[in-house]
């Protein structure tokens, strides 16, 4: 009897083991494949003769229906053309239409005024020689009676017209000293020197060329900061748009008043 060491060789155990690891891959490729394929993939392969016959029927139809999809977008192109076709054609009519119609009683007009007779304007053809017309009504009669309307005439005047105006011209009255603007609220006269200086930092180039003044105030003992001098009334508005804006009070003002010693 052979001995166990003589019956099992080493590369019987290789060959086998190669084999087991192939398997064992099959098995888990297998596993993983069946996860991964769609679910009415197997079951479509389990379908008998017929169900599958449905199943191809209906990619048939599919199919159709693209085709039916394409031919109805083709169609859609087709009407859409004609449609814009329809509409140039249209404006081309109204066009040609309104040149008519500006045209034709320009044409219709000269040829009447070469060809015949200048016509009335106060006659027309439905006014003519016959007597009135008499037409029964309920409770008496209407006599209707046609005759051209009279032209229009000035109404007469009892007075003569006044003679015409002269143009006369406009003054403006502007201030000797020219104009200036008054800045800020009243102050004392001692604190006037103070206000400007605070002023003119603030307010830097915006009063750049221009001399203070003070200025009495008509109520009270106070006085008004008055710049200036500014030639037109114009720019002393001007002016103070923009001081107001950076919320500072300002008036244009007659340049008047004592200079400011500061």
């Amino acid at each position: 009897m052979a001995k166990a060491s003589e019956q099992f060789r080493q590369s019987d155990v290789t060959t086998w083991g190669i084999v087991a690891l192939v398997m064992g891959g099959v098995a888990v490729m297998g596993a993983n494949v069946s996860a991964i394929m769609p679910q009415g993939l197997l079951s479509g392969l389990h379908k008998t003769r017929v169900e599958g016959a449905s199943v191809e029927q209906l990619r048939v139809q599919v199919g159709e229906l693209r085709e039916a999809t394409q031919t109805l977008r083709r169609e859609n192109t087709v009407l859409t053309e004609r449609f814009n076709l329809g509409e140039q054609q249209s404006g081309e009519v109204v066009r040609r239409v309104g040149a008519l119609e500006v045209s034709l009683p320009q044409i219709m007009e000269s040829y009447v005024m070469a060809s015949g007779p200048r016509i009335d304007p106060s006659s027309t053809a439905a006014i003519t020689a016959d007597p009135a017309t008499v037409f029964e009504a309920d409770g008496g009669s209407v006599l209707v009676r046609q005759q051209p309307l009279l032209p229009m005439q000035a109404p007469a005047s009892s007075q003569p017209l006044p003679a015409p105006i002269g143009d006369t011209a406009v003054t403006t009255l502007a201030s000797p000293s020219g104009y200036g603007i008054a800045v800020g609220p009243a102050v004392a006269a001692e604190q006037a020197p103070n206000a400007w200086r605070d002023y003119s930092m603030k307010l830097g180039p915006l009063l750049f060329g221009l001399a203070p003044r003070l200025a009495e105030e008509s109520s009270g003992d106070d006085m008004r900061i008055i710049a200036g001098p500014i030639t037109q009334l114009a720019e002393a508005t001007a002016l103070c748009e923009r001081l107001e804006r950076i919320s500072v009070a300002c008036m244009p003002v007659p340049y008047t008043g004592t200079p400011l010693d500061y």
